[in-house]
This record gives structure tokens, sequence and C-alpha cells, in this order.
């Protein structure tokens, strides 16, 4: 790694069936959509400084590729992990995603210096939420 005051950013772009209802669906999670890369086709959900959302409609999202487009409901096209600051945090995120229409996923994974847990939003991409030990870490 570098130590440069860079910070490299993600723009994670997803296929959604239905933009009103996804651009809910995050908000509700307490995320903000950037009107400034957001439009009829298009939302911006800034997840933090470094990490976007770009939540797009299947015909725009046709517009970037040639292959077809994977319904999440059905295949898994991405795994997408957030860290957390700690387990609580685990909890209260994916908790929150699941009383706003989420749908839980897979197993809570529990090895005692990381913890996670998993959710599907309302178009099926799957989103992991991991807190690790940072002394698990350390060098």
């Amino acid at each position: 790694m570098t130590t440069s005051a860079y910070q490299q950013m993600i723009f994670v772009n997803l296929p959604v069936n239905d933009l009103d209802a996804s651009k809910k669906f995050f908000t509700d999670l307490g995320y903000t959509i950037n009107p400034q890369f957001s439009d009829e086709n298009a939302a911006s959900v800034v997840i933090s400084d470094t990490i976007v959302a770009m939540l797009l409609t299947k015909s725009f999202y046709a517009t970037f590729t040639k292959k077809e487009i994977a319904d999440a409901t059905k295949t898994s096209e991405v795994l997408i992990c957030l860290s957390a600051e700690s387990r609580a945090k685990v909890d209260e995120l994916v908790d929150k995603a699941l009383s706003v229409g989420g749908t839980p996923t897979g197993e809570t994974q529990d090895h005692g210096f990381m913890y996670g847990r998993a959710f599907d939003d309302p178009d099926g991409h799957t989103w992991e939420v991991v807190w690790m030990n940072p002394e698990a870490v350390e060098s």
C-alpha cells in the first residue's frame, strides 16, 4: 500500500428493478443520495467518503455491458461486504436493513475475532456486514 493522501474510491454499479423503491431502501438505512449524480435512470448512494453504490435502472445498466444482466434473486453476481466498527454496529445495520425491506441471507458468522451477518436488498444483491477485532489484524 502507498501512503499517498489520495483516497481510492469504489463505485459499485447495481441494476435495480424499481429505482424509487431502491432509493427508499437505502435512505431508510441512513445513507444519502447525491443528487449531482442521480436522475431518472440512476441514483448515487453515498455509503462513505470512498464508497458509492450506483443504483441503475436495468435499461440504463444495459448500456454499459453487452452481457446478460443477472437476476440477483436467482443467481449471485457479487457479494458486497461492508466493514463495521463493532459487533453491535453489524447487528444494528443488518437489523435495520431487515426492518425496511431487506431479507436475511446466510448464517451469522462468529469466529470470536470476526463477526458478520448478511442481508439481500430488495433486488436480491447480497450485502455482508463484518466486524474484525483490530488486534487480530495488527502485525
